[in-house]
């Protein structure tokens, strides 16, 4: 792993359509709006490419925090962006601010935590936990 610096950003958008929506993604009683968990993939993915350029290509960085405050809706249709920068780095983890937004406003905002492994050590801890 290359050092990380402080404010390294990184985005990631999507247009919202129909599976990406609370009443379709959860409960068919909750209104046709951006669902919570896709603003969290769209955060995580935002975060991954503030980092990215600094990995090793035997590395990857998996999520191990989200706390994130969801501040308005979103309807099918829109465009949403998700924004990281890099606050901390503390060996191999990685804090992140993020914010997503949408045409309109901010939709949310929040702090995320992820951590660099080696792809090949982790690969070979979840073959010996399926193997237990």
């Amino acid at each position: 792993m290359k050092e990380i610096p402080l404010g390294a950003r990184g985005s990631f958008s999507l247009v919202v359509k129909p599976e990406h929506l609370a009443n379709q993604f959860k409960d068919a009683m909750l209104p046709p709006v951006f669902s919570t968990p896709v603003m969290v993939m769209v955060l995580e993915n935002a975060a991954l490419n503030a980092i990215k350029a600094y990995l090793d290509a035997s590395e990857s960085a998996v999520g191990t925090r989200i706390e994130l405050t969801h501040l308005a809706p979103t309807p099918a249709g829109m465009r949403v962006v998700g924004e990281a920068e890099v606050t901390a780095v503390a060996g191999r983890r990685i804090s992140f601010r993020v914010a997503a937004r949408d045409e309109y406003q901010e939709i949310g905002r929040g702090t995320h935590e992820r951590m660099v492994i080696d792809i090949a050590r982790f690969a070979a801890r979840l073959s010996a936990k399926r193997e237990a």
